[in-house]
């Protein structure tokens, strides 16, 4: 997990610094130093006929680019170590010297990396095709708003708001993101007769903080699943399962001499069972097998559960029955990562409008234990999955870096937009007093996401 942390946010962290590298290179500024990390350099070497010193420090939590700027030189410069003296050839090259559509061009550069690397990530994950489970309903829980919108076992979600829905995940997305614009969501269904049917949604009592992580399942849906053999298909290396000598093409017949029907009866036996002793019984090559295992504990919403590690067996028949998968071309890829990523960022404005007006709960601020937690979650559950993690993190940093916070690109955006206006530079008071403002916001935000970290930990 540490290992895939340190990877995601060294990548993260490259990219939005290289942004604004590049950007400043175009626009003729010299780059003193380029890090990749605060704290002590871990390796540091010089480069580029400016002798730019790219550093990999101990901290991999953020980075920064410095670059040749007479305030910051003023600032620095003390009796003991006073300030380089550079030719006026030399200043014209410094950041504060630039116009202010280079300088706001610079700022932007590095979120706007951010953005181009989910972009990108979502393109090639588009054009390797996205696998995703058909979005045909389960049960309807009773009394919910799919129930009181009379939407039935069966239906297969088409369409939501005119938008085409091609698997669970979209509909899930594309609902969330609907209900943020109005309550009322007209969802179009195809029902077991083949018929469509058009359904009126109201999802004006629904959680919208429980609604972020599960839209579907907060709105009374489930999804349709087949009776699958409990037939063993992955087994996770070095796993509780793994260990007790589980092996793929497994067919679990009993646990604890209880007969097992389908899969979801054996998964409902682990999760019910945590750090308690089974005795299952397979069969594996003709061969009736008795094994024991004890599931390992882990917390979610709050209740204790256990796991094996392991994932169930389909035959290609079943998976066409469960699973879509959706290609696209080159050009077809493209379009679709950007509106992708274009929805995302302004959903995550719309959800950062809503925790600061009250409508939802702080407690989605997540800090860097989270981030590793679902970094490592991902990596082990295959690149692809990887890759959209990596995609979506990285237009969350794109994203926030752009809020009108001192400090941040934002802040700094904001500074040279009033420059526009008022046709000279925010005055170093001015500046000195936004600098204050902005480590106090971020020192505020790192604590809650830190204790909204703590206490995931705690009590899942």
């Amino acid at each position: 997990m540490a290992l895939t942390f340190l990877l995601t946010m060294s990548i993260l962290v490259t990219v939005h610094e290289y942004g604004h590298y590049q950007m400043a290179k175009w626009c003729g500024v010299r780059i003193i130093k380029f890090s990749v990390g605060f704290g002590k350099p871990l390796w540091t070497k010089p480069f580029g006929k400016d002798k730019t010193e790219f550093v990999i420090a101990a901290i991999p939590l953020g980075g920064y680019v410095k670059m040749l700027d007479e305030r910051e030189m003023a600032a620095e410069s003390t009796l003991e170590s006073p300030a380089i003296n550079y030719s006026e050839a030399e200043l014209k090259h410094a950041f504060n010297r630039q116009s202010v559509a280079k300088r706001i061009a610079i700022v932007l550069a590095g979120p706007m990396a951010n953005l181009l690397l989910a972009i990108s990530l979502y393109w090639i994950l588009f054009m390797m095709g996205i696998v995703g489970i058909k979005p045909t309903l389960g049960e309807v829980i009773a009394e919910s708003p799919a129930a009181v919108a009379k939407f039935q076992y069966g239906e297969t979600i088409q369409k939501i708001n005119e938008k085409n829905v091609v698997s669970w995940q979209d509909a899930s997305w594309i609902l969330l993101n609907e209900s943020l614009k109005n309550n009322i969501v007209e969802v179009t269904t195809l029902n077991s007769s083949q018929e469509t049917v058009t359904h009126l949604l109201d999802l004006s009592g629904v959680n919208q903080e429980a609604a972020a992580n599960d839209m579907l399942t907060t709105s009374g849906f489930t999804i349709s699943q087949p009776n699958i053999p409990a037939k063993i298909g992955e087994v996770i290396k070095g796993g509780i399962a793994d260990l007790a000598g589980l092996k793929a093409d497994d067919l679990v017949l009993r646990v604890n001499k209880t007969k097992i029907s389908v899969w979801e009866d054996f998964v409902q036996v682990v999760r019910n069972n945590p750090n308690k002793k089974l005795e299952v019984e397979v069969l594996r090559n003709a061969n009736v097998i008795n094994l024991s295992l004890e599931p390992e504990s882990f917390t979610e919403k709050g209740k204790t559960l256990g796991r094996i590690g392991v994932a169930f067996s389909l035959d290609q028949a079943e998976k066409d029955k469960l699973f879509v998968t959706t290609h696209y071309s080159v050009s077809a890829a493209l379009i679709k990562a950007t509106q992708k990523t274009w929805d995302i960022s302004l959903f995550t404005l719309k959800m950062l409008g809503q925790m600061i007006t009250g409508k939802i709960s702080l407690k989605g601020v997540s800090g860097p234990l989270t981030i590793a937690s679902y970094a490592g979650q991902s990596a082990q559950m295959g690149l692809n999955v990887f890759l959209g993690f990596l995609a979506l993190i990285s237009i969350s940093i794109g994203v926030l870096n752009l809020l009108p916070i001192p400090v941040l690109d934002g802040g700094h955006l904001m500074y040279y937009i009033v420059e526009i206006f008022t046709g000279k530079p925010t005055s170093d008071f001015a500046l000195n007093i936004g600098q204050r403002v902005g480590f106090f916001l971020l020192g505020c935000m790192m604590i809650l996401a830190f204790y909204n970290d703590i206490t995931r930990l705690i009590t899942g």
